[in-house]
């Protein structure tokens, strides 16, 4: 998946790898580590956010599999600041996806 994203998608704190998916739906990973949110208990508030983030935007997304990697200073972000940095990132999502899926690339066109 790292060296194999469709997209790249930023936001504050955090970024998402995005590849595309024909499975109809789309999937979430996470990746929180330790060396960059220290507390247990800010690595869990930031993945119970992402998730609630997707599972209420996850009739507008694209069929696409999403890695969602924290960066150093996220735990410092409130939660409605990362609510709306996630909404962002998610609109961001769609319009990007659109403009892959519709551009013609030598691997799809097989």
């Amino acid at each position: 998946m790292f060296e194999q994203a469709d997209l790249k998608v930023h936001g504050k704190g955090m970024m998402a790898l995005v590849r595309l998916s024909t499975r109809g739906y789309p999937r979430l990973g996470l990746v929180v580590s330790k060396k960059n949110v220290k507390r247990a208990v800010d690595r869990n508030r930031f993945k119970r956010l992402v998730r609630e983030s997707v599972r209420l935007r996850q009739d507008h997304l694209p069929s696409v599999d999403i890695v969602v990697l924290a960066r150093r200073g996220v735990q410092d972000i409130d939660n409605d600041t990362l609510h709306r940095q996630l909404h962002g990132m998610w609109k961001r999502l769609q319009r990007d996806a659109q403009a892959v899926i519709a551009a013609p690339t030598p691997e799809r066109d097989t």
